[in-house]
C-alpha cells in the first residue's frame, strides 16, 4: 500500500502532508498531557521498531505476490489511534530512508491511509465490539481497519488519476482482503497472549 513518489500530483500530496502534520502535532499535545508519558514514549518507540521490522518483511503468499503486514492495528489496540497514526508516520519515514519503500512527496498520503484511516477505523470497530467479545473485537477492528485503509488507498489513487475504479478494485481488493484475514487472525493470537502475560500493556490509556 506504499505509494511511491511521482504518482500523486504535488498539489494533492501537500494536502495529505498537512493532514499528517496536524495529526502528529495533536499526538504530541495529547502525550504532553499524559501522566505516564515516559512509559508511553518508551512503549511507542518499541512498537515503531516492531512495526518497521514486521511491515518490512516480505512473506510469500499463494497469490504469487509477497505480502507485508501492517502492524498498525496491533499498535492501535495497545496504545490508541493517535499513537497508531504517529507509529505509522515514523515507520513510513524510516522505511523510505532505510529500505527505499514509499516516497517523500507521497509520505503524507501513505500516512493518511496506513496511519490515520487505518488507526481510527481499527479503534472505532474495536471499541464498538469490545463489550461483545474481546477476541472478536480484535479481529473486527483489525479487519475493518485494513479494509477502510484499502478503500482510502483506492480513493487517493482515483483522485490522482492513476487508474480506473474497475482496475483498482480488481487488483487491490482481492490482494488486501487476503492480507486482512491473515493479519486479523494473527492479531487475535498475539494480543490475546499479551493480555494474559502483561495485561497492564493492553489496559494502558488509549491516546
Amino acid at each position: 500500500m506504499h505509494i511511491p513518489d511521482g504518482i500523486i500530483p504535488l498539489s494533492q500530496a501537500m494536502v495529505y502532508w498537512i493532514i499528517s502534520i496536524i495529526v502528529v502535532f495533536i499526538y504530541m499535545f495529547k502525550v504532553s498531557k499524559d501522566e505516564d508519558k515516559e512509559q508511553r514514549v518508551f512503549t511507542t518507540a518499541l512498537l515503531v521498531v516492531a512495526s518497521l521490522i514486521g511491515s518490512s518483511l516480505s512473506i510469500p503468499s499463494p497469490l504469487g505476490i509477497p505480502i507485508h503486514f501492517f502492524i498498525i492495528p496491533l499498535v492501535v489496540i495497545i496504545l490508541g489511534p493517535w499513537s497508531g497514526s504517529l507509529v505509522a508516520f515514523l515507520t513510513l519515514l524510516m522505511q523510505y530512508f532505510l529500505l527505499g519503500m514509499g516516497g517523500i512527496t507521497s509520505l503524507g498520503a501513505n500516512t493518511v491511509t496506513i496511519g490515520v484511516v487505518l488507526s481510527f477505523s481499527t479503534y472505532i470497530f474495536y471499541r464498538i465490539t469490545r463489550d461483545l467479545d474481546f477476541k472478536f473485537s480484535i479481529f473486527s477492528g483489525s479487519f475493518m481497519g485494513i479494509i477502510m485503509a484499502t478503500l482510502t488507498h483506492i480513493l487517493i489513487l482515483l483522485i490522482a488519476g492513476v487508474a480506473t475504479l474497475e482496475v483498482l478494485v480488481a487488483t487491490l481488493i482481492p490482494f488486501y482482503l487476503f492480507i486482512t484475514v491473515i493479519e486479523s487472525l494473527a492479531n487475535v493470537v498475539v494480543i490475546s497472549f499479551l493480555a494474559k502475560i502483561k495485561p497492564q500493556l493492553i489496559n494502558m490509556k488509549k491516546i
